[in-house]
């Protein structure tokens, strides 16, 4: 059997804002039950991950607001952009989830979708938002760190 030559892991989407509004707890790999043109147009590269969350219903955890648009080429089968889709996880995960979005100010949250070995898996987050002041204080550690590289010749 040849070796492959395409990467293992591909990454299609990242949730950029997600480490700046949110303290990232616990981090999983789920995943995803689509149809066949969500999956080209994931291999297109489109998908907006931005004001997606995770939701626990009956035992099983589903990805909510992840914007997929329809195929280009995709005839009248075309799939809904903003559906909801079910997230394949362990039944322990699940229940991690469900408990962590069970208490106050904890939510579920997408960071990044990718293919790993061709199969399509989003990487979803335990995470707790951020107070403004916070905020500030990440964005002013971010810049003495580029100042310091800056003055000692690294960068």
């Amino acid at each position: 059997m040849a070796p492959s030559k395409t990467p293992d892991k591909v990454s299609v989407a990242t949730n950029r804002r997600a480490r700046f509004e949110y303290e990232i707890l616990e981090v999983f790999e789920a995943g995803l039950v689509l149809s066949g043109t969500e999956v080209k147009s994931l291999r297109d590269g489109k998908c907006t991950l931005g004001d997606g969350y995770v939701q626990v219903r009956r035992g099983e955890a589903f990805l909510h607001n992840v914007h997929i648009p329809e195929y280009t080429f995709g005839n009248r089968l075309n799939h809904e952009p903003k559906r909801v889709r079910k997230l394949l996880l362990h039944l322990n995960e699940i229940a991690r989830i469900a408990d962590a979005t069970d208490r106050s100010g904890q939510t579920c949250i997408p960071l990044e979708l990718y293919f790993l070995r061709g199969r399509a898996k989003v990487e979803i987050a335990l995470a707790r938002g951020k107070r403004d002041i916070d905020k500030r204080d990440d964005q002013k550690a971010r810049e003495d760190r580029r100042e310091i590289r800056k003055y000692t010749g690294r960068g």
